[in-house]
Formats: C-alpha cells, structure tokens, sequence
C-alpha cells in the first residue's frame, strides 16, 4: 500500500469514526420510518391513480352499453319501417360498439388486477411500515434508557475520580497538618531546653557553667549586701522616732506652760478694768 492509498485509507477511517460519534441512531430510525411512509403514500397514490384510469374506462364502457342498446333500438324501428338499410348501419354501429366494449372489459379487468395486486402490496407494506414503527419505538426507548444509564455512569465515574481525588487532597493536608504540629513541638521543646541559644553562643559547657557559678556568687553577695544595708536603716529609722518623740514631749511642756502664764496676765487685766 502506498503513502497516498494509506493516507486516504487514515482519512476515511477517521471521517467515519466522527460521523458514527455523530449520528444519532433514534433520528436514524425516524428517518427509515419517515422514508417507508412516504413509500406508502407513493403507493397509495398509484393505486388512486390506477382506480382512476378504471373509474374512467368503466365510465366509458357504460357509455358504449348505451349506444349498442340506442343502436339496438334504431334497427327495430328502422325494420318496422321496411328501411332495411337504416337497420343494417344501426347493427354495424352496434357491433362495433360492442367491440369496443370487449376491448374496456379487458383493460378494466387488467387494472383490476394491477389494483388488486397493488392494495396487496400497499397493505403489505403499511403492515411492515407498522412493525417497524413498534421495533423503531421500542429500539428508540432502550437507546434512550442505555444513554441515560451511561450519562449515570460517567457521573458517577467522574464523582467517583472526583472523590479520590479529593480524598488524597485530604490525606496530603491530614499529613503536612501532622508534620506542621510536630515541628511546632519540637520548636518549643527547643526554645524550652535553650537550644538555641546554646547553638547561637560561642562558649562550650564548662565555660557556660562556670559564668552561671559565678553569677551565682554575685548574687549572693549582692543580697547580703542588701540585707546589711535594710538592718542598718531600720536601727537608724528607731533611734531618729524616739527623739522626735522627747522633743514633741518637751514642746508641749512648755507650750502648757506658756498658756498659764498668758491665762493669769489675762485674769489680771479683767480685774483692773472692773477696778
């Protein structure tokens, strides 16, 4: 096979592999039943046309009966005449009117026939026409319920696709949860332990214990330190009340005392005015 013949070969299996994607087998169906009615009426339509032609040529015959009997009639009355040759024309007349309709009667009884064969035919072909359009129904009402079944199917196909997907989303976002909450965890346990600081500092363990020992010292002798100087201020704090106590004692002594003396210079002036 050459390039072109496989080309062309490609080509046409793909224009119908797209027309059967786009044919539609209910509408395919419609169609045949649409066609093989419009065969029926075709049919239907010969037969009329045929019943015609007889109706036509029985018209005809029937007309001819009437001349032969006219005819008949002309040669009695011309032989009672004694015209002799009158009748003779009247039977010539009459035969050949009777040869004609010999003639119609064997071309009645051939569109009969053809009439008869023909309604055969037509009710052969309405009762097919009638089975199909049952079959056709029927095929149509499976199509739609197994294309309703494969829509349902893909959905749930899809939803099922859809779920697990959403589903690993779930485990992924459950799993980085879990990682998150652990590294948190160990974040503060390390903040807690200081880590940190011990990894930010440039000092190794026994200088670190020795400046937490030393620390400590100081600390010590700082509070020592702070207790000597609140026992001094409180001995100080004492001694500074009870003098101002034998101070406020002795001020109001001689404030007493001082009032006596304003209270007697007083009572004597009152007795030197009333003098």
């Amino acid at each position: 096979m050459g390039i072109l013949s496989r080309t062309s070969y490609v080509i046409r299996s793909k224009i119908n592999a797209l027309l059967n994607r786009a044919e539609d087998p209910t509408e395919t169906l419609d169609y045949s039943y649409e066609k093989m009615r419009d065969e029926l009426q075709q049919v239907k339509q010969g037969i009329a046309d045929l019943t015609t032609q007889k109706k036509r040529l029985e018209i005809q015959k029937r007309r001819l009966e009437e001349n032969v009997e006219k005819h008949n009639d002309q040669a009695r009355e011309a032989v009672q005449q004694d015209r002799e040759d009158l009748a003779r024309k009247a039977l010539e007349k009459k035969q050949a009117k009777m040869s004609q309709i010999e003639e119609l009667e064997t071309q009645i009884a051939s569109l009969q026939e053809t009439q008869d064969q023909l309604v055969n035919k037509k009710d052969e072909l309405q009762s097919r026409i009638e089975e199909f359009r049952t079959k056709k129904e029927t095929m149509k009402a499976r199509y739609e319920a197994a294309e309703a079944s494969s829509r349902v199917s893909e959905a749930m196909s899809g939803v099922g696709d859809e779920m697990a997907d959403v589903g690993r989303a779930l485990e992924r976002a459950e799993e980085r949860t879990d990682e998150m909450e652990a590294r948190s965890a160990a974040m503060d346990e390390l903040m807690d332990s200081g880590a940190f600081d011990d990894a930010l500092s440039d000092k190794d363990s026994i200088e670190r214990e020795l400046e937490a020992g030393r620390t400590s010292a100081e600390v010590d002798t700082e509070l020592e330190t702070l207790k000597a100087e609140m026992g001094k201020s409180s001995g100080s704090s004492s001694s500074e009340s009870a003098d101002d106590a034998d101070v406020d004692v002795e001020t109001d002594v001689a404030d007493e005392e001082v009032e006596a003396e304003l209270e007697e210079l007083k009572n004597e002036d009152d007795s030197s005015s009333s003098s």
